[in-house]
């Protein structure tokens, strides 16, 4: 089990690598990955389980504690990023199927990946927790709301259909993953470390079935959906650290509204699309889902010298008064 656990933190603790090469592999040798494809929905459901398992109470007593700036996170969350994708795929020239795919990124919930990167970037973790987990739970009402608010001016959108399907990949396995940790809570803790791993095989599996089944729509216009991903994730993490700021919340919760805001559930957002649209309208996810293991560790390395500089000026200040 310790060789398990250690194999695991270093896949966790090398994530991004793992993405980066098997977007760049399922590219190149599409046809090595093209078998994943059907899977995508079951491995998200795995994906989403294993948060089931990890979520606690204390998660959840935290919404209570700080109802607001859940509130707020939560709130940025399912209305900053839609606008955004919205706005970005209207302004600038891009096909049907690529809008439908910013717009469905834009509307899902936070990535489990923002609670690492809020920790990396000593932000409030216990914040960042608590809104990934709420942003989840409702995501199978607001997602398939907000889609049909933005998309359906493209393509016919049914908003039932996607509220079964998030039903079905998100909100059981959460659910089965509560229940099973309540039985088995002993047994589970002991197995909870090797999740990483689990994880990391799912998202770079998922990120590989979307990238070789589009090969080569994405080697027409990868370069403008990568373009429109990163504006929409950069201007993601400036609106939610505007928003901290706007409602006076000390730097830690500034830090970690910031990354909730800007990073998304790609996965989730791969297999909707995936499951109810064209299959490159799953590329933005995917793209998503490799970009965001970039700009992650930057923006918590940039956030994290931010909080040692601000540190060091304190205790500089206090000296002098000394």
């Amino acid at each position: 089990m310790k060789t398990l656990e250690k194999v695991s933190q270093f896949a966790g603790s090398t994530f991004a690598v793992w993405v980066l090469l098997f977007a760049a592999l399922s590219f190149y040798l599409p046809g090595g990955f093209t078998w994943i494809a059907p899977y995508i929905v079951p491995l998200l459901g795995i994906i989403m389980f294993g948060m089931g398992l990890t979520l606690s109470k204390q998660d959840f007593q935290e919404v209570f504690k700080r109802p607001k700036d859940v509130a707020i996170g939560v709130g940025a969350q399912f209305t900053l990023m839609p606008l955004l994708a919205f706005l970005l795929v209207t302004i600038l020239p891009v096909s049907t199927e690529v809008a439908i795919g910013v717009i469905l990124v834009g509307c899902c919930p936070g990535g489990t990946s923002s609670n690492v990167m809020t920790y990396l970037s000593k932000g409030d973790t216990a914040l960042s927790v608590s809104i990934t987990a709420v942003s989840t739970l409702l995501a199978p009402l607001f997602t398939p709301l907000l889609v049909w608010v933005f998309a359906s001016q493209w393509l016919p959108v049914s908003a039932g259909d996607l509220f079964v399907s998030i039903v079905k990949v998100v909100l059981i396995p959460i659910l089965l993953g509560l229940i099973v940790q309540a039985i088995f809570k002993n047994k589970v803790q002991a197995t909870v470390k090797a999740l990483p791993l689990v994880s990391v095989i799912s998202i770079v599996a998922i990120v590989a079935a979307v990238v070789s089944v589009n090969q080569s729509q994405i080697a027409e216009t990868g370069a403008a959906i990568f373009a429109i991903v990163v504006v929409h994730n950069l201007l993601g993490y400036l609106a939610g650290y505007g928003l901290g700021k706007l409602f006076n919340m000390e730097p830690a919760k500034q830090r970690a509204i910031s990354i909730e805001v800007g990073m998304q559930n790609s996965g989730l957002g791969a297999s909707l699309a995936a499951v109810h649209f064209n299959p490159l309208a799953a590329v933005p996810s995917a793209i998503f889902s490799v970009w965001h293991n970039i700009s992650g560790p930057i923006i918590a390395t940039i956030f994290r010298k931010q909080k040692d500089a601000d540190i060091k000026d304190t205790n500089q200040n206090h000296s002098k008064s000394a």
